[in-house]
């Protein structure tokens, strides 16, 4: 049997992007005297033979849902997963939101709708508009990445409407309403390792647009975050099931203060490449694990 290094990180076998970050922790990691490898989740392996398995960039995930859902928990019954099963069955959803909204954590406001829900989707829009008085709105699946299947328009547009409908044909639709200052102070990213802050940086969306990713013409740089934004995004990854081995909290700005787009904890950019503390930090905590994980065995 070939030798395989101890710690693999997953990524995907059709990547939308350029991976940047996996050699930083692997060079990291490597500085520890741990070495590691790079596996697509897909590809058939006898995964009982990685001690340590860590989600990077399985970015084809959404186009394989189920079948991912069945990978991550048969993969944490033979292996160690990071992050936890329990926590990326979790996360795989974004109405994991409704939860982070019962815990009375500051959260962008948002309406869920399940699959089939609505006989006429237009119809419910324009309920909506009248219940919530939201003037333009931001219509996603649930299941997603980088802004995918996201559209922004006003309420009564037809456009959005059809958009809507479509998405409800298959599978369950967010809405929330257009946060006017993503486009002005954009999106806030804070990561956490071992539920610790390291570092945090500010996506703008490019003139004219409100998706912040890069693939969309978005930028990024390093940001300093406020005691309150700190405070909300801990409020945040303490609703997560289990405690996390990295994290990234989305923050945004409504009504005069930070709330919560989103709870990355599967497979997010962690911005590594603005942070030598950030990336050292996950490196030693992927060591320990390992460690953990083979005294456990």
């Amino acid at each position: 049997m070939a030798h395989r290094a101890p710690i693999t990180l997953i990524t995907g076998s059709d990547l939308p992007v350029t991976d940047t970050e996996t050699p930083l922790l692997s060079s990291a990691l490597r500085s520890l005297g741990v070495e590691s490898e790079v596996a697509a989740w897909r590809n058939p392996r006898d995964w009982r033979q990685s001690p340590l398995i860590v989600l990077r960039t399985p970015w084809d995930y959404v186009a394989h849902v189920e079948e991912f859902r069945v990978w991550v928990t048969m993969v944490g019954g033979v292996s160690r997963l990071k992050n936890t099963p329990d926590v990326v069955l979790w996360n795989l959803q974004k109405d994991y939101l409704l939860d982070l909204q019962r815990g009375d954590v500051a959260t962008v406001p948002t309406l869920l709708f399940r699959r089939g829900q609505s006989n006429d989707p237009s119809r419910a829009l324009s309920e909506l508009r009248l219940q919530c008085q939201w003037e333009v709105v931001v219509v996603k699946p649930t299941v997603g990445i980088n802004a995918g299947g996201s559209m922004r328009g006003r309420i009564e547009d037809p456009v959005v409407g059809n958009h809507f409908a479509q998405l409800l044909q298959r599978g369950d639709v967010l809405v929330q309403p257009f946060l006017p200052a993503i486009t002005s102070e954009g999106e806030l990213p804070l990561i956490f390792v071992d539920s610790i802050f390291t570092h945090a940086v500010r996506k703008r969306p490019k003139h004219g647009d409100y998706r912040v990713q890069n693939n969309h013409g978005g930028t990024v740089g390093p940001y300093e975050p406020s005691a309150k934004e700190l405070a909300v995004a801990s409020a945040a990854l303490a609703c997560s099931p289990s405690r996390t081995t990295y994290a990234r909290v989305d923050l945004a700005y409504f009504e005069q203060g930070p709330v919560v787009m989103e709870l990355e904890l599967i497979e997010p950019e962690l911005f590594l490449r603005f942070s030598s503390k950030g990336t050292n930090a996950l490196a030693h905590s992927l060591k320990a694990a390992l460690i953990e994980s083979c005294i456990t065995k």
